[in-house]
């Protein structure tokens, strides 16, 4: 029994570390750092020649929003070149965007994928920066002025930008799980740029000195994260900038937002394969800690620890310990709080916790999902994306 509760307690910390105790760690290191460091000089204006590119496949439904919000960005009009490439689109969507002469429009009828599209484009790219932004998320009109500007750094190679998402009192569990999340996710990240570097950028709003980009295979799942993350293995920071943000609307539903977090699962698992021989702990120790608490845990072993916990209690409670058949019965209302979510899926329901746990649950069973599409090789780099309502952003 000795070693079935050693083991118990041992998934039980690497889950905790996963989920929470990493955050505190964290939280840690970057108030020590914050009393040892001295104060930094505030920066100058910075306004370099900026390209923003924006991806999209049939996106003709909400190109003029998009090309509205792009216009509104309060960066000099003469520095700043907005690219849309449709590549693979058949809505129309370039002659659309056509109308406007002051957008440079690529289509090509091949489809390849966001990556392969990425590729493309940044051989019309000839300014010093790109920003990359989806086409279903708009931009605060500050994003590029507060991006750009911790390029003054030679040492930062990326810059990401906030995902925000939009919901009402009464969203559905997709809507509430999500946003939830990316609060978290986001608190995360802005002390792991603090420390050191953010552990890879979100492709809602992610922004690249260009003369680091490096074409990645077509068939890149993540490729947001892996061109962050390369070049953040060559000594180049990863900065989280919350005041250059991307709004968009939740998932439709959960069965969307599945969809979406599969394919997130699968890239995961294929970017620690394509990643493990250039980013270890000799070359950059710091970072790969990093990395491995706040990405590896979660996107591996942590779905299967929570089975082990679940099953390894079971066996426990055989000797009759109160403290086990508590933490039991704490694991039983986590999971029926779970199932209640998935019954109450698509209800308006105005307490947003009751979600969690189903959310934490959807998450994880991605994961496993995710492992085996990888494995499978049936995630390809092209997908149809998650159903959102729209947005605008005034």
């Amino acid at each position: 029994m000795k070693w079935i509760e050693i083991s118990f307690w041992i998934c039980m910390g690497i889950v905790f570390y996963a989920f929470l105790g990493y955050g505190i760690v964290l939280y840690a290191m970057v108030l020590i750092k914050r009393i040892v460091s001295k104060d930094k000089l505030e920066a100058k204006p910075f306004e370099p020649a900026v390209t923003l590119v924006i991806p999209c496949f049939n996106e003709a439904d909400i190109l003029r929003a998009k090309v509205a919000n792009s216009k509104k960005l309060d960066y000099p009009a003469d520095k700043l070149k907005i690219v849309f490439i449709t590549d693979g689109s058949t809505d129309g969507s370039d002659c659309y965007l056509n109308a406007w002469p002051d957008i440079v429009v690529l289509h090509e009828n091949r489809r390849g994928g966001k990556t392969a599209a990425e590729n493309r484009a940044m051989k019309y790219v000839d300014t010093p920066f790109v920003i990359f932004s989806d086409a279903n998320t708009m931009l605060n009109s500050a994003a590029v002025k507060n991006i750009v500007k911790h390029f003054e750094d030679d040492m930062v190679g990326c810059v990401s930008g906030e995902k925000r998402i939009i919901n009402d009192a009464a969203d559905s569990a997709s809507a509430a799980g999500e946003g939830i999340y990316w609060k978290y996710e986001s608190l995360l990240k802005k002390l792991d740029s603090e420390l050191n570097s953010a552990c890879g950028a979100a492709g809602e709003l992610v922004a690249f000195r260009s003369s680091l980009y490096r074409d990645l295979p077509e068939d890149t799942l993540l490729d947001d994260f892996m061109q962050s993350m390369q070049m953040a293995a060559s000594g180049y920071r990863i900065i989280y900038e919350k005041e250059a943000y991307a709004v968009e609307t939740a998932s439709e539903n959960v069965a969307e937002e599945l969809k979406r977090k599969i394919r997130i699962c699968a890239g995961g698992w294929q970017s620690i394969q394509r990643l493990s021989g250039n980013l270890t702990m000799q070359k950059t120790p710091l970072l790969y800690f990093q990395y491995v608490s706040h990405r590896v845990l979660r996107w591996t072993i942590t779905p299967f620890l929570l089975i082990a916990i679940f099953i390894l209690n079971m066996y426990i409670i055989k000797s009759g310990s109160q403290f086990y058949m508590t933490i039991m019965v704490a694991q039983v209302l986590f999971y029926s709080a779970a199932i209640i979510g998935y019954i109450l899926e698509n209800r308006r329901v105005t307490f947003k916790p009751v979600f969690v746990p189903y959310y934490f649950c959807i998450m994880n069973y991605a994961v496993l999902a995710g492992l085996r599409r990888y494995l499978s090789g049936q995630q390809k780099a092209t997908w149809d994306k998650a159903q959102r309502k729209a947005v605008t952003l005034n």
